[in-house]
């Protein structure tokens, strides 16, 4: 058995978010449309005599009982009935406070490495169960591809992805709140949205039709960047564009990794002083 292993976690995009009403839980009815991207942070499972400690390259990244890979250890080695301890790394390329759900992504990675590390594999349910506590997107990053996500983003429907697109994502200089976003969209008590709806995407055109996402409009007053980058996307050649989770990224979508590097050297060149960060993945 290794003594340290290590995975990629991937970030995602939401090309579509619907957020209907206010569960009694607290958690909101969404339905979204979900798919990795090449844009990776790396998690780093390695033995260690007792106790958790998580280590993480990125400035202001809490590494307490707050970070979700400690937390995703903390729910394994209860299940797992063991003493031992673990000492997670985290490299991170994926910004924090972005919608681009790289915490999410790195707690799915630290739980595929403690199966890789103890060779012990929770039941199906008691892993999901795991992903759910730790947080909403977990259960998404775990499953691996694309797929419409749905409840609070523990009810999954994985979609055939054979249309591959290049994206540029643009991270403005500031972060965004999911809590805040939630507080903001004011959405009263209320049902799920009617099941049933399954996408189908055949051609580019249908993926770029479905971008769209409700928390631009609760960002909209305070951050007028949004709205400004999304028009930059547009301008520089994007089939469409739009915020990511709650934010604070955007995204434009491509059909070629010529087309999206050109974009990006496009809104590149207006990023001196602004403290934007602008990358290009493809669909994974």
């Amino acid at each position: 058995m290794a003594s340290a292993v290590s995975f990629l976690a991937p970030a995602k995009l939401n090309l579509s978010l619907q957020v209907f009403g206010k569960r009694p839980d607290g958690y909101h009815h969404i339905r979204s449309v979900m798919v990795p991207v090449s844009l990776y942070d790396d998690v780093t499972v390695a033995e260690a005599p007792a106790g958790i400690s998580v280590e993480c390259d990125a400035p202001g990244v809490p590494t307490d009982a707050t970070n979700s890979c400690h937390k995703a250890a903390a729910l394994f080695l209860a299940w797992a009935g063991t003493p031992a301890g673990v000492r997670i790394r985290i490299r991170k390329a994926i910004p924090a406070e972005s919608g681009l759900g790289g915490g999410s992504s790195d707690a799915a990675a630290a739980l595929k490495g403690l199966i890789a590390l103890t060779g012990k594999h929770p039941p199906p349910e008691a892993l999901s169960a795991m992903a759910v506590r730790i947080g909403a997107d977990v259960p998404f990053f775990l499953s691996g591809g694309a797929a419409l996500v749905e409840g609070f983003g523990e009810r999954l429907t994985p979609l055939p992805w054979n249309i591959p697109f290049h994206a540029v994502i643009v991270r403005p200089a500031f972060g965004l709140s999911t809590r805040e976003g939630y507080a903001r969209l004011g959405r009263k008590p209320g049902a799920p949205p009617p099941r049933g709806y399954i996408p189908s995407f055949r051609t580019f055109s249908d993926v770029a039709a479905v971008v769209r996402n409700d928390f631009e409009a609760a960002w909209g007053s305070s951050h007028p960047e949004i709205a400004a980058i999304r028009r930059e996307l547009v301008s520089a050649g994007a089939a469409a564009a739009g915020l990511s989770g709650s934010g604070s990224a955007i995204f434009g979508l491509f059909t070629s990794e010529g087309t999206a590097r050109e974009a990006r050297g496009i809104l590149a060149a207006g990023d001196r002083g602004t403290g934007r960060r602008v990358f290009v993945a493809r669909s994974v």
